[in-house]
């Protein structure tokens, strides 16, 4: 099978085309044939290895996984022997730990659900890590209830994007926040305010917040914090930083600043859950919730894929399809 490959760390220069083994589902994996696989800023970080810190988990000198991607849709080829939910032909999304930029992919069964009826492959693509993460940063952590209100900074980007649309979904009033030429497209997604940055600095303005979901961190803490109601809750979620340990700095800094304060500073790691996935599945079936598709690519551009990620100015998801 063909496959983007990379042999050690690097910028995506380092990803080649290559023909690879088929691999071969374990007794509870899923093999799949990948129609569309979508990519974002972490996949960028695992194929640079920087921050350092996430070679603690994906290879200490060069990459424990050879093909680079966690997000994909496609079509059940074979299934192990312990599967039962999935069988041949069934059209799936979901998340893998690595290797979805690939013509084939193995699975564990439970990281997969159905595609929804009314969403093509390269949507159900784009769907996976990005929008559990802003679900669980907008119902977990901050646990947003029908009238309160949400602003949600890079609204046009990947995590962005989803999180205007779950936000309205949960009945709250949203602003977004984007750039000029993404005024329109954030109205789009349902909100009900729109700041453009580079007109309107949101911290300096006398409206509050109950939740804010800074997905850029522009701005420092302490300018955010004016935004925000006395009680209110302030979720950082850019995942920059040093070149070591990337945003624990910032993480371990505004957890200590939420103990001195009403305010709740909660920054977050977002984790795959089934659940989540389902509970996803049925905001789209709804039609509450659509993917936005800023850019795809074939799989002999991956490389190009994440090199335009990097540049951090992506209009919803940019995928990959096969």
């Amino acid at each position: 099978m063909r496959a983007a490959v990379q042999h050690r760390y690097g910028p995506p220069s380092v990803l080649e085309s290559c023909k690879v083994g088929l691999p071969r589902p374990g007794r509870g994996d899923v093999l799949v044939q990948v129609g569309a696989a979508s990519v974002h800023p972490g996949d960028y970080f695992v194929m640079t290895g920087e921050p350092y810190v996430v070679r603690l988990a994906f290879g200490l000198r060069r990459p424990r996984h050879g093909i680079p991607g966690r997000d994909l849709a496609g079509v059940v080829a074979a299934v192990g022997k312990d599967v039962t939910a999935l069988r041949p032909g069934d059209e799936v999304f979901g998340w893998s730990t690595a290797g979805t930029l690939a013509e084939y992919a193995c699975v564990p069964a439970d990281n997969l659900v159905s595609v929804p009826a009314n969403l093509s492959i390269v949507d159900a693509a784009a769907v996976p890590t990005s929008a559990m993460a802003a679900l669980q940063a907008l119902r977990e952590i901050a646990n947003v209830r029908p009238g309160q209100t949400v602003l949600v900074t890079g609204a046009s980007g990947g995590v962005g994007s989803f999180a205007v649309q779950i936000a309205k979904a949960f009945g709250s009033e949203v602003t977004g926040v984007c750039s000029t030429r993404n005024v329109d497209l954030v109205r789009s997604l349902g909100a009900d305010h729109v700041v453009d940055y580079t007109r309107t600095d949101f911290t300096r303005t006398e409206k509050r917040y109950d939740v804010i979901l800074d997905n850029v961190e522009a701005q420092p803490l302490a300018a955010v914090r004016r935004a925000l109601t006395p009680t209110g809750t302030l979720i950082p979620n850019s995942g920059r930083g040093g070149r070591w340990l990337g945003p624990l700095g910032r993480i371990v800094k505004a957890r200590v600043l939420s103990g001195f304060t009403r305010q709740q500073l909660k920054p977050f790691l977002s984790v795959e859950k089934r659940q989540d996935l389902l509970t996803l599945a049925d905001l789209l079936t709804t039609g509450q919730v659509t993917p936005v598709i800023d850019r795809t690519y074939p799989l002999d551009e991956a490389a190009d894929a994440l090199r335009y990620v990097a540049a951090g100015h992506t209009r919803g998801k940019v995928v990959v399809t096969v």
